[in-house]
């Protein structure tokens, strides 16, 4: 078996993890272009340089049509005035309930029905269905977040519909309870992703596991097998095959990254050793699995590990921090 996990934002974790960082240490290293978590995996799922329609992926992996209209994400955002600029802080950044997202997408549905409907599929994930394509470049709310909304924005025409959405959500009754308890008010979504659903996604793994909701739109257009990930790498391992090549999407340190907190970053770092490296690293060293690969896109780094490899005790393990410190990864 060889098991591929895809981890952003590794290398900004500052916290022990022997496991990985012997795994890291042993590993045969290879060097490729920096990229985001969606660009790495539309490539990887052969979609090429084309904008990933995350949209209609999302609305795939949640047993919708995304051949009905043209789809796009549309994510709750809160948008906080500071000075001259308005920010943009991302789901990530604060909890949101199913409830709440609901009552806040019938409130915009009824007051943009003739323009288009939204679909609350998870609390900090929610799709915009429109009759007529709305073409938009942007980028997901977890890459800008605590940015100038007004510099990511594509042009000014997009500026009104975003205005005309904070006024609808300014007085509803879910924001008015939030501020009265000190929690961030929704008072914004943020829309990606527009594209339609490619005809077909390929890719070299028999399955996938991911909470992402893009990874596993991508895995069920290709016809893999597709779960959440589960609780770690022991119960995965249990229901794994004896054999094939299987990717990991484990993208918990990149909400940790984007809001800048650093103790969270820690925190998230040594329970992904608990409970998937140090398991991974011993399976290995078992026998179950064959090979093990860790990617790190935003560094544009790989490492590959096979149980030979572990015999290289010459390889001396180093602080995650020293791989950008030194350049042998790039942010």
């Amino acid at each position: 078996m060889h098991v591929e996990l895809v981890v952003p934002s590794l290398f900004h974790a500052q916290a022990a993890a022997p496991a990985l960082q012997l795994l890291l240490a042993r590993a045969r290293r290879s060097d490729g272009k920096p990229a985001t978590l969606e660009s790495w995996i539309g490539a990887a799922f052969g979609l090429a340089d084309a904008p990933l329609p995350a949209g209609a992926l999302t609305a795939l992996a949640f047993d919708m049509d995304p051949a009905d209209g043209f789809w796009l994400r549309a994510d709750p955002v809160h948008l906080r005035a500071d000075r001259d600029r308005v920010l943009i802080i991302p789901s990530v950044g604060f909890e949101l309930g199913i409830e709440e997202a609901t009552q806040l997408c019938e409130a915009l549905n009824q007051h943009f029905a003739e323009q288009f409907t939204l679909h609350a599929l998870a609390p900090d994930c929610w799709c915009l269905r429109t009759g007529t394509a709305m073409p938009l470049q942007t980028r997901p709310p977890i890459e800008i977040a605590g940015r100038d909304i007004d510099a990511e924005l594509p042009d000014k025409r997009w500026h009104a519909l975003l205005n005309e959405i904070q006024m609808a959500l300014y007085q509803h009754g879910v924001n008015t309870a939030r501020e009265a308890r000190g929690e961030p008010v929704v008072n914004g979504i943020w829309l990606w992703g527009a594209g339609p659903l490619p005809s077909k996604a390929t890719g070299p793994w028999q399955s996938v596991s991911a909470a992402d909701p893009v990874a596993l739109g991508l895995a069920k257009l290709a016809g893999m097998r597709h779960r959440a990930p589960g609780a770690g790498a022991p119960a995965w391992l249990e229901c794994a095959p004896e054999e094939g090549r299987h990717l990991l999407v484990l993208d918990e340190l990149r909400g940790a990254r984007a809001l800048g907190d650093a103790d969270a970053l820690a925190g998230r770092l040594q329970s992904l050793e608990k409970n998937w490296f140090a398991p991974l690293l011993a399976a290995l060293r078992a026998g179950r699995i064959g090979m093990l690969t860790v990617r790190v896109p935003d560094a544009g780094v790989c490492f590959e590990t096979v149980r030979g490899d572990l015999h290289r005790f010459w390889r001396r393990p180093r602080p995650l921090a020293n791989y950008l410190q030194t350049g042998e990864a790039r942010p």
